[in-house]
């Protein structure tokens, strides 16, 4: 067999691997970016491209590897479920940068931060002064929480007793240019009602790029040929 088909069966099977990978850890290994998922990423992500492209090391001690490393994380994610203790030991304790208002100069300095950096995040969180700021803790995961002082927070419907809207959840119905069977029949929505919506918009299904009911109970409608006439600029 040519080095060329070689390569491409082996980054071919690099790929199932790591799709397997990723799928049996859960959505943990992309959100929680915890230490030991941290470094299982990269550990696996170098594995897979030696896989690929180093064809003179045997196929099968890659395989072994994989099944190491997949058994390692999979081992640990069990274990920092079951055990808080244990948990903090691999993952690590989220860590106060600002309490009441206050820099902790030492907290910066244990998870290398500057105030400079400590200012980039707050931005992050469009907040452009620290005075406006109660507590901030940095998750495990590298995410800033942060927590506004009373005076710079946002007032809500409750704050002025004002009775809440009732939301529901959107429905999807139409996606390109096809009725989305399975949403359907889970809504409280007919097929009989959602042609009767197309036909009093004077369309059809197949000139519909999306449709969805949205979460005030309307039905949004876009259509692949808007009709919109071209801007211009003067």
């Amino acid at each position: 067999m040519s080095v060329f088909l070689v390569i491409i069966m082996r980054t071919i099977t690099a790929f199932v691997i790591l799709w397997i990978f990723v799928h049996i850890l859960g959505k943990r290994t992309i959100f929680q970016k915890t230490y030991h998922l941290f470094i299982a990423t990269i550990t696996m992500g170098t594995i897979a491209g030696n896989l690929t492209f180093n064809y003179k090391i045997s196929f099968l001690y890659f395989i072994l590897s994989f099944v190491m490393m997949g058994t390692i994380i999979f081992t640990l994610n069990i274990l920092s479920v079951k055990s808080q203790r244990f948990r903090e030991r691999i993952a690590g304790k989220p860590v106060t940068l600002i309490q009441k208002g206050k820099i902790l100069e030492e907290s910066l300095q244990k998870v290398g931060f500057s105030i400079d950096i400590l200012k980039q995040a707050l931005r992050g969180k469009d907040i452009f002064t620290i005075d406006e700021v109660e507590w901030a803790i940095l998750e495990v995961n590298g995410s800033l929480s942060v927590l506004k002082k009373a005076e710079y927070q946002s007032l809500t419907r409750r704050d002025l007793n004002i009775k809440p809207t009732p939301y529901k959840i959107p429905v999807e119905l139409i996606m390109d240019g096809k009725v989305l069977s399975d949403n359907l029949s889970n809504s409280p929505y007919t097929e009989e009602w959602l042609k009767a919506e197309l036909q009093n918009r004077n369309t059809v299904v197949s000139k519909v790029s999306y449709a969805v009911v949205t979460t005030k109970g309307n039905l949004y409608i876009d259509l692949y040929q808007d009709n919109l006439q071209p801007s211009t600029n003067r």
